[in-house]
């Protein structure tokens, strides 16, 4: 559910009605770097606080999201992980991403082809922006409920699961972005 805020341009979460949002997506912008989702992600979680709590949800049987916006270069989204609520390991396509703890603990396992499986914690307020060839896993991990704020670009990119890091092939080819 969102709604257009200007046509074609963004669109953002009906609930996040704070100006500053379509402020942050600058909507010319049509690919942004890691550390510019880095720094949308952080800003998002430290300015916005409270409408995205607003709308924050955690659901006991399966991991929750929210889309937050969507712009010809930028999706952000709120997800929410209770202790032990994982993603399965995957990539993003050929997206660059990022990711800011909004609240809570995560955990993440993470790989570049050809690379060794590693492992970090990331706490409330701590992030990371990567580029598109990082596969990971993520994971709620603590003894309260997590919730992070993400950003992807370009925008609309399907992930590609895997049974396990292991399994991660030495090239990470791009997949093609879904047409809004």
């Amino acid at each position: 559910m969102t709604t257009s805020i200007s046509p074609s341009s963004v669109e953002t979460h009906p609930q996040l009605t704070d100006p500053l949002l379509a402020e942050l997506l600058h909507p010319a912008r049509l690919l942004w770097t890691p550390r510019e989702l880095a720094e949308l992600t952080r800003t998002v979680t430290t300015e916005l606080t409270s409408g995205l709590r607003g709308i924050l949800r955690f659901d006991a049987d399966r991991r929750w999201w929210a889309r937050l916006a969507l712009t010809d270069g930028v999706e952000l989204w709120l997800l929410s992980w209770l202790p032990g609520q994982h993603t399965q390991p995957h990539d993003h396509g050929g997206a660059a991403g990022s990711f800011t703890v909004l609240q809570g603990e995560l955990g993440e396992e993470y790989r570049y082809p050809g690379g060794p499986i590693r492992r970090r914690t990331h706490v409330t307020g701590e992030g990371i922006g990567f580029g598109a060839g990082r596969a990971h896993q993520v994971t709620g991990i603590g003894d309260r409920p997590a919730a992070s704020v993400h950003a992807y670009s370009p925008p609309l990119v399907p992930t590609r699961a895997y049974s396990t890091l292991a399994d991660v092939p030495s090239e990470i080819p791009a997949l093609p972005a879904i047409i809004r």
